[in-house]
């Protein structure tokens, strides 16, 4: 390099301030590219003082590594010597000055440090203990031992459902079921809330009781339908009776109890969920980011350090190798994309939108088929003049029509998706993810599709003057009781949904592996495959499930029990065609975004389940022949008598927190809160920009020197 520019460089090191001492950097560190923007970032000449001297040091003092015993304190945040990143000479040698440090104590001070290590310990015990007993523990950990993090980030989110599930299964139970079991065991004295007087007779015709002699045939065909002697269990909403017990100066409201527990497991449900998914949005967030160049993510920091069988080691080798190709491929359509003419523009925009248009018909074409199947599956079978009514086959084949349907939509049109997206030219990863979007207003569309068609059957369309709904404020004929119809026809959907399942387990994919096993020349089987596992479209599956869940759960109360089973009975399966049927998919999903994506698309299947449940609550007129909210406006008007009859200051603070006096202050709190979370998150992004600028220098400054040692080895 020339003498003027070291010269320059040497002149710029004298303005940084004579504070460099006898140890002041080369001029090799004001070359750098990150020293070269100090006349934009200020003058940082004390931080690369620092940073020299640090490096300058010959080594770190062992004794800076003992913890410091002031009076015999240790601090809290201290850690163990098996935790520190230190090598095992330097422990040891750590152990003899902690040693020496703890002889010079007192015997006071000897025993606070005994008792803050003990309690260290037992804590550090009981936490193995309850990772210990964590469910299929073991199990999850041979999944990603063999199968990778992905596949097991998908039966870590089973287990996360059948957890929640099974604490709304204690809460249903412990509020619901077993109070009316013992009540009605007990004989007690019950307080009833209907008044029979202001209702026309018409709106209390309900008896699905079966009469004359049943064959054991036709309970079979009760049991997978939900009709006549299961609608007299506590399953459906309308055996719960409208009442209280009154025992021993103790008072049980029963439908309010019913209201508040469907309440608070849906708020519950969204609680969990919430925090589940901030934890794991900050591991996608920590783990995922890019910006930096994902080349060297992939290639030094995405292995999977957790498996253990050579097959499961080549699967990653395969999947890395995937990743990087996908990544190249983007690379190679953007900068086509980026060469094409504005002529090439205008028709690959033009195929798009007539493509986006038959991906619209589709859907459209699909959601009115499963309109109809459940119009006429309801207009069938409701009403007392049954067509279908004692021809078991036929009315178990129309109650389960509008099941058939979804499944089947949800089969097909998917596959059509993937092929659509193919002739659109996007990115592969752009292609990954509209097609699982487009998946998944599939799935949740076709639920909101079957509820409005259920809607607009018990409404009449909405139209009180209706002849039909003029009577009871509901189309009594078809639906005496409207609850437990659509409890029904959630038990049904949640019982196919498993028989499907099971179906394909057993007559698709395990012959599809016997073939492929027994005959590996053949060119066709060999083009077909192995059936492989893919995470999102098992877990699209158990979202659709647990969304007929919270849908269901307000009309068939023990829905998050059958709920419980059936994810049990799931896993099992699930295990099974892993190990025996399926392969890991070629394009797979790394854990930490895959777990952030599944609780996000589970936090939209709450939200459609929780509009019916509310709408429910407050608008439509509940059932005046079953249910605990017979004779009754709404069912919130349970919760608002119980209200009433609370002593004078607690209704006060009721009527207060309801009122608009409360609200509007709360909005102006909450829109406070929000812009001041706002503007912290702003700067804590200016603050990551920043350090993600400083990384690139870094990285320069790396090229620099690589460049500068190539040229000094010459």
């Amino acid at each position: 390099m020339g003498d003027g520019q070291e010269s320059s460089y040497e002149r710029r090191e004298d303005k940084a301030g004579s504070s460099w001492g006898r140890h002041g950097p080369p001029s090799l560190y004001l070359q750098l590219p990150s020293n070269q923007t100090l006349r934009f970032r200020g003058n940082k000449a004390a931080a690369w003082r620092a940073a020299w001297e640090e490096t300058s040091k010959s080594e770190v003092d062992p004794q800076e590594l003992v913890p410091e015993f002031v009076g015999g304190e240790e601090e809290e945040d201290s850690k163990p010597l098996k935790e520190l990143p230190l090598c095992l000479e330097e422990k040891r040698k750590l152990r003899v000055l902690q040693e020496q440090a703890a002889s010079r104590l007192s015997g006071w001070e000897l025993w606070h440090v005994w008792k803050r290590r003990t309690f260290r310990r037992v804590r550090s015990q009981a936490s193995s203990a309850v990772a210990y007993g964590e469910m299929w523990r073991s199990t999850l950990r041979h999944i990603g031992g063999q199968f990778g993090t992905g596949i097991q980030s998908y039966f870590n989110f089973l287990r996360f459902l059948v957890l929640m599930n099974f604490v709304a299964s204690l809460l249903v139970a412990g509020f619901v079921i077993a109070p009316n079991a013992a009540f009605e065991a007990l004989s007690l004295n019950r307080t009833t809330h209907q008044n029979s007087s202001l209702v026309n007779e018409a709106c209390l015709a309900y008896n699905p009781t079966p009469r004359g002699l049943v064959s054991f045939f036709s309970y079979v065909m009760d049991l997978l339908s939900g009709k006549s002697f299961m609608e007299l269990t506590y399953l459906f909403y309308g055996y719960y009776q409208n009442s209280a017990v009154n025992f021993v100066g103790f008072s049980y409201n029963c439908p309010l109890a019913y209201v508040l527990t469907a309440l608070f497991y849906l708020h519950f449900s969204l609680m969990w969920i919430v925090r589940r998914s901030v934890y794991c949005l900050k591991r996608s967030l920590v783990s995922e980011d890019a910006s930096l160049g994902s080349y060297s993510n992939k290639v030094f920091a995405g292995w999977d350090f957790g498996l253990v069988e050579h097959k499961a080691a080549q699967l990653k080798h395969n999947s890395i190798r995937y990743e990087l190709r996908m990544d190249l491929e983007e690379e190679a359509v953007r900068r086509r994309q980026a060469e094409m003419t504005t002529a090439q523009r205008a028709r690959l925009y033009v195929l798009r939108g007539v493509l986006n248009i038959l991906v619209l018909g589709l859907l459209g074409g699909s959601f009115y088929c499963i309109y109809l199947a459940a119009t006429y599956s309801q207009s069938l079978l409701g009403g007392t003049d049954s067509q279908v009514k004692g021809q078991f086959v036929l009315e178990l084949l129309v109650a389960y029509l509008p099941s058939v349907v979804i499944t089947a939509a949800n089969l097909i049109v998917p596959m059509i998706f993937e092929v659509i997206v193919q002739l659109e030219k996007y990115p592969l990863s752009f292609q990954i993810k509209i097609t699982l979007l487009r998946s998944v207003f599939l799935r949740l569309a076709s639920l909101v599709v079957l509820l409005i068609s259920l809607w607009s059957q018990i409404t009449c369309g909405g139209d009180k003057q209706n002849p039909e709904c003029q009577k009871c404020g509901y189309n009594n004929h078809l639906h005496p009781c409207w609850e437990t119809s659509v409890g029904q026809e959630m038990y049904r959907l949640m019982i196919f949904d498993l028989l499907v399942m099971l179906l394909v387990m057993l007559f698709v994919e395990f012959p599809r592996k016997l073939l492929v096993t027994a005959f590996p020349t053949c060119r066709l089987l060999k083009f077909w495959g192995q059936q492989e596992f893919v995470v999102p479209g098992n877990v699209l599956d158990l979202v659709y499930g647990q969304t007929l869940c919270w849908t269901g759960v307000l009309f068939c109360p023990l829905l998050p029990v059958l709920n419980t089973i059936k994810y049990i009975v799931v896993f099992y399966l699930k295990k099974l065609t892993l190990y025996a049927n399926c392969r890991p998919a070629e394009r797979t999903f790394r854990a930490s975004s895959s777990n952030f994506f599944f609780l996000l698309v589970l936090l939209l299947g709450l939200a459609i389940s929780c509009v019916p449940a509310l709408y429910s609550m407050f608008v439509l007129p509940p059932s005046k022949a079953c249910g605990p909210f017979r004779g009754e406006p709404t069912m919130w008007n349970t919760v608002s008598s119980a209200i009433s009859e609370l002593p004078h200051t607690a209704r006060d603070f009721f009527g207060y927190v309801g009122s608009i006096a409360f609200a509007v202050p709360l909005f102006l709190l909450l829109s406070i809160l929000m812009f001041f979370l706002k503007a912290l998150a702003d700067s804590y992004s200016s603050v990551v920009k920043g350090l993600k600028w400083q990384l690139r220098l870094e990285g320069q400054d790396k090229l620099f020197l690589v460049k500068q040692i190539s040229e000094l080895s010459q």
